[in-house]
């Protein structure tokens, strides 16, 4: 089975740890349709060459990158550099940088004399500097990267430990330490290496509770060439940095499962997808007492959002200092669900190019409202790749996203206080430049309509609307 045949998707699926249940489900599974998306890794013909050309800054290391490669084993160290500044509106003005520093390992069992059919992927990130996230006061991040390993705190974490076994070029298995995030990237979004910055437009919002990094398993498989069935089981409490298997699927299991299709309308390259998601991990209801606010705040938090408690914590504190004291039980859920669609369209492509051109892309996600804080979410727009004369690895986006908040996240502030959380809206605009192979700069521009429409500062404490913030920033990215 050749490398270059394999290229699939998926995403995560939930279950008990009793074994008729696991039989069923893994039945279910085989029916579904699959979710995101991974392949065994791109190998250049050579690592050297000279400083412009060569895929990474330190070459082939005297031919033993290019000999490593040849056996099967490919090592890549990556920095992402994001410097972002609001210049207008938000909870206050300045700037912050962000880095991440991923570590990857990969091992082709066949090329290396093993077996064949079988791919090893280990991926570290550390992440380091400040985010400007309390700045803007937006609860969708204005950085996806800020969001790994540990959302803003400096730390180093195990990603993705992931083993993959094809069985046929049609049908594959995996298990291990599953980065959800490496498997969402699309033609026109979700690579926040050198696509679009803001969250909102790296995955539907609505998929807020699904784990950054869990441990699972699941298949995949490919009827077509044209056709990606996968699903997964994953932990529903998994960490980056947790990594523990012995605690894994202790509180329930999320199933995720998606179904995608390569469509090419008068010969212009398109892709459709759909997916579901649902867990039975039992959480905290939006409908609570109010006072139990303070509590939920302070327990019920997102991987893929930011945290809204610490803002939402200071209108308690200056309003309603009693509702910090909770006096009744939590009420709890215990299931979870969303859906979500997608596609994106070539509609110009130079010479019938598949990779290159320009074109649109959706994005829409439902959910339950409750316990999941987002009710919907859309977001669209236009990318090209490489359209530019001389430029064939630049790329640009212009996009919108909509965000809708669900009506039972919290009506007690909304009510008493207007804060808004109904709704969040972003526009974003960014050109990526491959400088060489190497090395990319991006710059981008964001205006976020935030969702927590007032705020308290020591200098003002006392209710004040926010302004809509600009957001410019500068991304580099180097291959070494």
């Amino acid at each position: 089975m050749a490398q270059d045949d394999i290229t699939f998707r998926m995403k995560p699926v939930p279950r008990r740890s009793h074994p008729l249940q696991a039989c069923a489900l893994f039945g279910t599974l085989l029916l579904a349709p699959g979710v995101a998306l991974a392949q065994p890794y791109d190998v250049p013909p050579t690592w050297g060459g000279d400083i412009w050309s060569r895929p990474r800054l330190t070459g082939d290391w005297g031919g033993f990158r290019d000999e490593m490669a040849q056996n099967g084993v490919e090592f890549d160290v990556d920095l992402l550099s994001n410097t972002q500044g609001d210049i207008s509106g938000g909870r206050s003005t300045g700037s912050d940088a962000w880095n991440n520093a991923d570590y990857t390992l990969n091992l082709d069992t066949g090329k290396a004399g093993l077996w064949p059919g079988g791919f090893f992927n280990v991926q570290a990130d550390s992440g380091f500097g400040h985010i400007l996230y309390s700045n803007v006061g937006a609860i969708v991040p204005v950085n996806t990267a800020a969001l790994l390993p540990d959302f803003g705190k400096p730390n180093t974490a195990l990603m993705n430990a992931m083993f993959w076994q094809f069985l046929s070029t049609k049908f594959g298995l995996f298990t291990g330490k599953i980065d959800t995030f490496s498997l969402a990237t699309t033609e026109f979004y979700g690579n926040y290496n050198t696509q679009f910055v803001n969250a909102a437009f790296a995955f539907p919002m609505t998929s807020a509770q699904v784990p950054i990094s869990a441990f699972g398993g699941g298949i995949v498989g490919l009827p077509t060439s044209d056709i990606t069935l996968s699903a997964m089981a994953i932990d529903p409490s998994g960490t980056p940095t947790n990594n523990d298997i012995g605690t894994a699927f202790n509180d329930g299991a999320m199933v995720l499962v998606n179904g995608s299709i390569t469509v090419r309308p008068f010969g212009l390259v398109g892709h459709q997808s759909a997916g579901f998601a649902w867990s039975d991990k039992n959480r905290l209801s939006l409908e609570q007492d109010p006072s139990n606010i303070g509590r939920l705040l302070l327990f019920d938090t997102f991987p893929r959002l930011g945290n809204p408690g610490p803002l939402l914590t200071v209108f308690l504190r200056r309003f309603f200092p009693g509702l910090l004291v909770p006096t009744e039980p939590l009420n709890r859920m215990d299931s979870s669900w969303s859906v979500s669609y997608a596609f994106d369209q070539y509609f110009w492509q130079p010479d019938r190019d598949p990779k290159h051109g320009v074109g649109v892309f959706f994005s829409f996600g439902a959910s339950d409202g409750n316990p999941n804080p987002i009710q919907y979410s859309f977001f669209g727009g236009i990318g090209g790749k490489g359209v530019t004369a001389g430029r064939p690895d630049d790329s640009f986006g212009v996009g919108v996203a909509h965000t809708v908040i669900s009506d039972e996240f919290l009506p007690y502030l909304r009510q008493r206080l207007s804060l808004g959380l109904e709704q969040e809206n972003a526009f974003e605009a960014y050109y990526n430049a491959a400088l060489t192979k190497w090395l990319s700069a991006t710059a981008d521009f964001q205006l976020i309509d935030q969702g927590i429409g007032k705020m308290i500062t020591a200098e003002r404490p006392y209710l004040a609307y926010v302004n809509t913030a600009v957001v410019t920033g500068v991304r580099l990215r180097v291959r070494f």
